[in-house]
């Protein structure tokens, strides 16, 4: 029924060299989810979000992002299910309106892969979080695109009849299709 959240973001190399990529596309980038419920894929995705992004393909390792999802901007698909993630229970809304990812190391793990290690935040929780991800150039873009698991218990994601992992389970397949542009000179 409900799911978790965010994504990581990351930054690499491009065809560009020496070109930094810094303005997000937003109608061209993505965030969403992928849940089960009694063992049946459900998919969601959050339709407000902004990144502050810097990535100089001729450094792909210093680069930098910091994402934050409203989380009020759920899309499950059913407006009953995405009143009912809003709630206290599950990403309480009212109290925590903002997921927020800042990356921290990036290391290259092949060709146009890379790994981000950073800090996950949701309802005042932080925790560390590994994201592979893909950089790929599309038409002067940059295409960060990757997926991770996310136990959404670790971050008190569906407290009380909701902990049942029979029913939803633990574990959310967030993915993101980030576009970024060059900078503006």
């Amino acid at each position: 029924m409900k799911r978790l959240l965010i994504v990581p973001l990351l930054f690499a190399a491009s065809p560009a060299a020496g070109a930094e990529y810094t303005v997000l596309l937003p109608q061209q980038s993505s965030i969403s989810f992928v849940s089960k419920q009694m063992n049946v894929p459900v998919e969601g995705s959050f339709r407000k979000f902004t990144a502050q992004i810097s990535v100089d393909p001729a450094k792909p390792e210093t680069g930098k992002a910091r994402i934050e999802i409203d989380l009020a901007s759920i899309d499950t698909g059913s407006a009953e299910a995405d009143e009912e993630v809003a709630g206290k229970t599950w990403f309480d809304t009212k109290n925590n309106p903002i997921a927020s990812y800042t990356s921290g190391s990036i290391v290259s793990t092949g060709k146009q892969q890379y790994e981000v290690t950073g800090k996950m935040t949701i309802k005042g929780k932080t925790l560390d979080i590994k994201t592979p991800f893909t950089l790929k150039p599309a038409g002067g873009v940059l295409l960060i695109e990757g997926a991770f698991p996310l136990r959404r218990l670790d971050f008190n994601i569906g407290s009380g009849i909701w902990a049942d992992t029979s029913v939803v389970a633990d574990e959310v397949q967030i993915k993101f299709s980030l576009a970024v542009a060059p900078a503006k000179k």
